[in-house]
Protein backbone atom coordinates (compact mmCIF):
# COMPACT_ATOMS: atom_id res chain seq x y z
CA UNK A 1 0.00 0.00 0.00
CA UNK A 2 2.31 2.73 -1.24
CA UNK A 3 -0.31 5.24 -2.34
CA UNK A 4 -1.38 8.15 -0.15
CA UNK A 5 -5.03 7.33 -0.94
CA UNK A 6 -6.97 4.32 -2.08
CA UNK A 7 -10.12 2.26 -2.33
CA UNK A 8 -9.64 -1.26 -1.01
CA UNK A 9 -11.43 -4.51 -0.35
CA UNK A 10 -12.11 -5.86 3.10
CA UNK A 11 -8.94 -6.76 4.98
CA UNK A 12 -6.61 -4.83 2.67
CA UNK A 13 -6.09 -1.78 4.93
CA UNK A 14 -3.51 -2.47 7.63
CA UNK A 15 -2.57 0.25 10.12
CA UNK A 16 0.96 -1.11 10.40
CA UNK A 17 1.43 -0.60 6.67
CA UNK A 18 0.19 3.00 6.87
CA UNK A 19 2.54 3.76 9.76
CA UNK A 20 5.49 2.24 7.92
CA UNK A 21 4.58 4.21 4.81
CA UNK A 22 4.53 7.57 6.60
CA UNK A 23 7.92 6.78 8.17
CA UNK A 24 9.43 6.70 4.68
CA UNK A 25 8.33 10.28 3.93
CA UNK A 26 11.31 12.50 3.11
CA UNK A 27 10.25 14.96 5.85
CA UNK A 28 9.52 12.37 8.53
CA UNK A 29 12.31 13.79 10.71
CA UNK A 30 9.98 16.80 11.31
CA UNK A 31 7.19 14.59 12.69
CA UNK A 32 6.43 14.81 16.40
CA UNK A 33 2.99 13.21 16.27
CA UNK A 34 0.82 10.94 14.18
CA UNK A 35 -2.96 10.94 14.49
CA UNK A 36 -5.02 8.07 13.13
CA UNK A 37 -8.77 7.77 12.70
CA UNK A 38 -10.10 4.27 12.09
CA UNK A 39 -13.76 4.05 11.18
CA UNK A 40 -15.36 0.67 11.91
CA UNK A 41 -18.81 -0.78 11.35
CA UNK A 42 -21.30 -0.60 14.21
CA UNK A 43 -23.93 -3.18 15.05
CA UNK A 44 -26.68 -0.56 15.23
CA UNK A 45 -27.94 2.14 12.91
CA UNK A 46 -27.87 5.82 13.84
CA UNK A 47 -31.39 5.42 15.24
CA UNK A 48 -30.52 2.29 17.24
CA UNK A 49 -31.85 -0.48 14.98
CA UNK A 50 -29.80 -3.71 14.78
CA UNK A 51 -27.63 -3.83 11.62
CA UNK A 52 -26.64 -7.17 10.12
CA UNK A 53 -24.05 -5.74 7.72
CA UNK A 54 -23.13 -2.85 5.42
CA UNK A 55 -22.32 -2.73 1.73
CA UNK A 56 -20.13 0.13 0.53
CA UNK A 57 -19.64 1.14 -3.08
CA UNK A 58 -17.41 3.79 -4.60
CA UNK A 59 -17.06 5.60 -7.88
CA UNK A 60 -13.45 4.51 -7.62
CA UNK A 61 -11.58 6.88 -9.94
CA UNK A 62 -13.46 9.94 -8.72
CA UNK A 63 -13.24 8.80 -5.09
CA UNK A 64 -9.47 8.44 -5.26
CA UNK A 65 -9.22 11.79 -7.04
CA UNK A 66 -11.29 13.48 -4.31
CA UNK A 67 -9.29 11.82 -1.52
CA UNK A 68 -6.02 12.85 -3.17
CA UNK A 69 -7.24 16.45 -3.35
CA UNK A 70 -8.13 16.40 0.35
CA UNK A 71 -4.81 14.77 1.30
CA UNK A 72 -2.81 17.27 -0.76
CA UNK A 73 -4.73 20.25 0.63
CA UNK A 74 -4.41 19.19 4.26
CA UNK A 75 -0.74 18.20 3.75
CA UNK A 76 0.02 21.73 2.59
CA UNK A 77 -0.92 23.20 5.97
CA UNK A 78 1.76 24.54 8.28
CA UNK A 79 2.97 21.82 10.63
CA UNK A 80 1.60 18.93 8.56
CA UNK A 81 4.01 16.52 6.88
CA UNK A 82 1.82 13.79 5.40
CA UNK A 83 -1.82 12.69 5.06
CA UNK A 84 -3.01 9.22 4.06
CA UNK A 85 -6.66 8.41 3.34
CA UNK A 86 -7.82 4.85 2.62
CA UNK A 87 -11.40 3.57 2.36
CA UNK A 88 -12.85 0.08 2.18
CA UNK A 89 -15.73 -1.06 -0.02
CA UNK A 90 -17.70 -4.30 -0.22
CA UNK A 91 -19.69 -6.27 2.33
CA UNK A 92 -18.65 -5.41 5.90
CA UNK A 93 -19.68 -6.69 9.30
CA UNK A 94 -19.48 -5.30 12.84
CA UNK A 95 -15.93 -4.26 13.72
CA UNK A 96 -14.60 -4.31 10.14
CA UNK A 97 -12.49 -1.31 9.15
CA UNK A 98 -14.34 1.10 6.86
CA UNK A 99 -11.74 3.85 6.57
CA UNK A 100 -8.35 4.86 7.90
CA UNK A 101 -7.02 8.40 7.88
CA UNK A 102 -3.51 9.16 9.09
CA UNK A 103 -2.06 12.64 9.61
CA UNK A 104 1.60 13.14 10.53
CA UNK A 105 2.81 16.51 11.69
CA UNK A 106 4.99 18.61 13.89
CA UNK A 107 2.83 18.31 17.03
CA UNK A 108 -0.59 17.24 18.28
CA UNK A 109 -1.77 20.85 17.97
CA UNK A 110 -1.13 20.61 14.24
CA UNK A 111 -2.23 17.00 13.79
CA UNK A 112 -5.59 16.79 15.58
CA UNK A 113 -7.43 19.61 13.75
CA UNK A 114 -6.02 18.40 10.42
CA UNK A 115 -7.15 14.83 11.18
CA UNK A 116 -10.70 15.95 11.99
CA UNK A 117 -10.82 18.04 8.81
CA UNK A 118 -9.53 15.22 6.61
CA UNK A 119 -12.08 12.76 8.04
CA UNK A 120 -15.02 15.16 7.77
CA UNK A 121 -14.16 16.21 4.22
CA UNK A 122 -13.73 12.58 3.18
CA UNK A 123 -17.10 11.59 4.64
CA UNK A 124 -18.92 14.57 3.15
CA UNK A 125 -17.43 14.87 -0.34
CA UNK A 126 -15.98 11.56 -1.57
CA UNK A 127 -18.33 9.53 -3.80
CA UNK A 128 -18.67 6.47 -1.56
CA UNK A 129 -22.09 5.09 -0.71
CA UNK A 130 -23.05 3.06 2.35
CA UNK A 131 -26.07 0.79 2.39
CA UNK A 132 -27.23 -0.53 5.77
CA UNK A 133 -28.90 -3.91 6.00
CA UNK A 134 -30.98 -4.18 9.15
CA UNK A 135 -31.57 -7.46 10.94
CA UNK A 136 -35.27 -6.97 10.11
CA UNK A 137 -34.49 -7.36 6.39
CA UNK A 138 -34.96 -3.65 5.61
CA UNK A 139 -32.12 -1.92 3.77
CA UNK A 140 -31.39 1.65 2.73
CA UNK A 141 -28.64 3.94 1.52
CA UNK A 142 -27.53 5.84 4.60
CA UNK A 143 -27.63 9.27 2.94
CA UNK A 144 -31.19 8.69 1.75
CA UNK A 145 -32.52 6.96 4.88
CA UNK A 146 -35.41 5.45 2.94
CA UNK A 147 -36.02 1.73 2.43
CA UNK A 148 -35.18 0.70 -1.13
CA UNK A 149 -35.34 -2.38 -3.26
CA UNK A 150 -32.10 -4.29 -3.74
CA UNK A 151 -32.05 -3.40 -7.45
CA UNK A 152 -32.34 0.38 -6.97
CA UNK A 153 -29.02 1.98 -7.85
CA UNK A 154 -30.44 5.30 -9.01
CA UNK A 155 -28.39 7.57 -6.72
CA UNK A 156 -25.07 5.99 -7.72
CA UNK A 157 -25.93 6.10 -11.42
CA UNK A 158 -27.04 9.73 -11.18
CA UNK A 159 -23.74 10.70 -9.54
CA UNK A 160 -21.72 8.79 -12.13
CA UNK A 161 -23.67 10.37 -14.99
CA UNK A 162 -23.29 13.86 -13.51
CA UNK A 163 -19.58 13.38 -12.85
CA UNK A 164 -18.92 12.14 -16.36
CA UNK A 165 -20.62 15.25 -17.78
CA UNK A 166 -18.41 17.47 -15.61
CA UNK A 167 -15.18 15.74 -16.64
Amino acid sequence: MESKVGIHGKGEVRLEDLLEQVKTHERFREVGGIGIFVGVTRSTSADGKPVSHLELEAYEGKAEEAMASIANDVSSRSGIVDVLIHHVTGKLYQGDIIMAVLVAGRSRKDVFPALVEAVERTKSSVPIWKKEFLSSGESYWVSEKEPIAKSDKKSRRQYADTSRKLS
